[in-house]
């Protein structure tokens, strides 16, 4: 349920108002807006009379939320959520490139990677440290090593770093990492959400090969139910019955996702198509139809890349590649 108030409510009001949820054994979030403020509850509802609270002078309007989401939901907070890491702003109009390897191999190929997509326009430096692998006999990643070299690339080019937990019990390796990723084989890896939910740090929070929406964003959900907001919501392609792609990008879920939630959306283009010649394409449809950033792995040499070199560009290919979508993403701002 939400309440709209009226414009002009002083914070007194506000106060008392949500104290008085607070007595009835709710959960109080404030959204204030630029042009109106919106208490969303979250609890037992029932115990609320609506018809009492649409004839207070201050209430605007009463709203249920029949969907199972409630903080990450639109009607909420009909804002867009702006996610700033080290002064890089993501979602709210905002565009980011996230460019980087697969897998982290050496100090030599991690930071002339960073050195370039930076050059090339990217805000932020990706690279696997721990890597979940389908086969238990592929390259597994350099796991704490890999993370150290992450930052020693930071420190060269001042790019914040991105990269994916396994494991909560890896938590205090991340405490210098910017942003957390979640993997798609761990979006319901309820656990882990939960204690992610308990730090402040940005998760960038990728979606299920075989999930729904409603799936995703109930993922979304754990972690913002454990006090934790900096959610950024990651496409990155589901699991149908075609073959000749590694994924097929749902292209729908960006704005279907705007739709429903305020959390800015980014889309994977890499582990979508699976193949590099399809990173341009479906990078320049994600940034037209609205996407917040992409996510685009980039390898100094991916022929003998340890991991995923078939769908990795070099810095040159995404150089070309970030060129092409800063032009639609003005066209489509016209």
């Amino acid at each position: 349920m939400v309440t709209v108030l009226k414009p002009g409510v002083t914070e007194d009001q506000i106060e008392n108002l949500c104290n008085w949820f607070r007595t009835r054994g709710l959960d109080v979030h404030i959204s204030r807006g630029h042009y109106q403020t919106i208490i969303g509850l979250i609890g037992d509802t029932k115990k609320v009379d609506v018809e009492l609270l649409e004839s207070l002078d201050i209430i605007e309007a009463v709203k249920t939320i029949s969907e199972p989401f409630k903080n990450a939901n639109r009607k909420f907070h009909p804002d867009d959520t702006v996610i700033d890491v080290n002064g890089v702003k993501i979602g709210g109009g905002n565009f980011v490139f996230i460019a980087g390897p697969c897998s982290v191999e050496s100090e030599a190929q991690i930071i002339e990677v960073a050195q370039k997509v930076k050059a090339a326009g990217a805000h932020i430096l990706r690279g696997g440290a721990f890597k979940p692998r389908t086969s238990p006999y592929d390259f597994q990643g350099l796991k704490d090593e890999g993370i150290n070299l992450l930052l020693e690339a930071k420190k060269e080019t001042g790019l914040p770093i991105i990269t994916e937990i396994m494991n909560a019990n890896h938590l205090p390796l991340f405490d210098d990492v910017d942003i957390i990723q979640v993997g798609a084989r761990n979006m319901q890896n309820f656990d882990l959400l939960k204690e992610l939910g308990r730090i402040k740090k940005p998760i960038l929070l990728k979606r299920g090969l075989a999930n729904n929406l409603k799936e995703f964003l109930m993922s979304a959900e754990y972690i913002m139910a454990g006090g934790n907001e900096n959610i950024i919501l990651c496409e990155r392609g589901i699991r149908t019955f075609e073959t000749y792609t590694r994924n097929t990008l749902d292209i729908s879920a960006v704005p279907m996702l705007h739709e429903l939630s305020h959390l800015p959306v980014v889309v994977d283009p890499s582990h979508s198509g699976g193949m590099a010649r399809l990173v341009k394409p479906l990078s320049l449809s994600a940034a037209a139809a609205g996407a917040d950033g992409l996510m685009i792995e980039v390898h100094n040499d991916p022929k003998n890349a340890l991991c995923d070199g078939a769908q990795s560009l070099t810095p040159e290919q995404f150089s070309d590649v970030a060129e092409r979508v800063r032009k639609v993403i003005e066209v489509a701002k016209q």
